[in-house]
């Protein structure tokens, strides 16, 4: 078997094999910095989501500059953090099941600040009947402020469901969260005030309340009530974040570097980079990325190893055969999924590989 051979520190990423995503390390250091600074500025605690870069040495970094944890959607990427140092981790995504369970007890043995969500009795119940005989878990509950995903569905039932886990054998209430539509400051305030108060009538610390989301991240001050905020896409950026105004296309970290392997009429051309590499989400748009050196240049269709670009509105030069083009992606935190490893890069030249060491970690 061929193994392909990795990128070195100090190579001309020119040079590079492809498809490859390739990240921007000045556009990735000012990405953490500009949001760290903007939570430190309004006084809220960040915890970003890992999902976008699912590696632990990025993290370090956002942790470093001052980000209090971390978010992990699954208990196997939790694991994962964990074995790096990792303390204060949030999962968010109710747990379910008997082997899930025996995972997360462990995890919880093993870290200091381990916490998850829950949305129903039922997720309540199995949570609390795994850790009656060992050491407590913090659970939040989730609330849907009008995300329309998981989530209790009014104030009342956060309130009720508050109750339960209070009472629950082998669980400490730990607050609320939601992740909710961009832009719906007011209605989450909302939520979050009648909750509180409606706790703090029956008694109940909430320690955490937990805002979420990146494409209205500079609003997340606007929620009054809330004590942080969780992020993830911000870190990289993409073509989605630049759209919803969190960022202008300058910003974004992650390309996808590409060659153009074939020109079969005038106005086609065809990538190396498919469905395995830009990711099939469209998010909205009606193309699969944007080429940085064509931005006119539509990307009309993906194959799995194919990309078909219409350029009938370049004007000018068109890409020609062997040429390596950079791709803004539609959504950044497919396109780490897709990869064992990302490289990191300063003015063209590499400076480091990372693992993506949570990839396909789903469970």
């Amino acid at each position: 078997m061929m193994v392909l051979t990795r990128p070195k520190s100090g190579q001309p990423i020119a040079e590079l094999s492809t498809p490859l995503p390739i990240i921007d390390e000045d556009r990735l250091a000012a990405n953490i910095a500009r949001v760290q600074s903007y939570m430190d500025s309004h006084g809220l605690a960040f915890r970003p989501h890992i999902k976008t870069h699912k590696i632990p040495a990025i993290a370090a970094e956002q942790v470093k500059a001052g980000a209090k944890g971390i978010n992990c959607q699954k208990i196997t990427e939790a694991e994962v953090f964990a074995d790096h140092g990792f303390e204060d981790l949030l999962i968010t995504f109710n747990i379910l099941g008997s082997e899930k369970h025996k995972r997360l007890v462990a995890l919880n043995t093993r870290i200091s600040g381990l916490k998850v969500v829950a949305d129903s009795e039922a997720t309540v119940r199995g949570l609390s009947c795994a850790f009656s005989q060992t050491r407590p878990l913090t659970v939040l509950v989730e609330c849907d402020t009008g995300g329309g995903r998981c989530g209790v569905q009014s104030p009342e039932e956060a309130m009720a469901l508050a109750e339960t886990i209070a009472a629950a054998p082998g669980l400490t209430f730990g607050g609320i969260l939601t992740y909710p539509k961009a832009d719906t400051e007011e209605a989450v305030e909302a939520f979050f005030a009648a909750t509180l108060t409606g706790l703090s009538a029956r008694g109940i610390p909430c320690p955490i309340v937990s805002n979420g989301g990146t494409p209205s991240l500079f609003s997340a001050h606007k929620v009054t009530s809330a004590t942080e905020h969780r992020a993830g896409t911000y870190v990289y950026n993409d073509r989605a974040m630049a759209r919803s105004g969190h960022c202008s296309l300058d910003d974004c970290a992650m390309h996808i570097l590409a060659t153009v392997v074939s020109r079969p009429a005038d106005d086609r051309a065809i990538l190396d980079a498919g469905s395995k590499a830009l990711t099939s989400d469209l998010l909205g748009f009606s193309d699969y990325g944007m080429i940085v050196e064509y931005p006119d240049a539509v990307i009309s269709g993906l194959s799995e190893e194919h990309g078909t670009v219409d350029l009938s509105k370049v004007k000018g030069r068109r890409p020609e055969i062997g040429e390596k083009v950079r791709i803004i992606p539609n959504h950044t935190c497919v396109v780490s999924n897709l990869f064992d490893i990302m490289t990191f890069h300063r003015d063209g030249i590499v400076t480091r590989v990372e693992e993506v060491a949570a990839r396909g970690l789903v469970w």
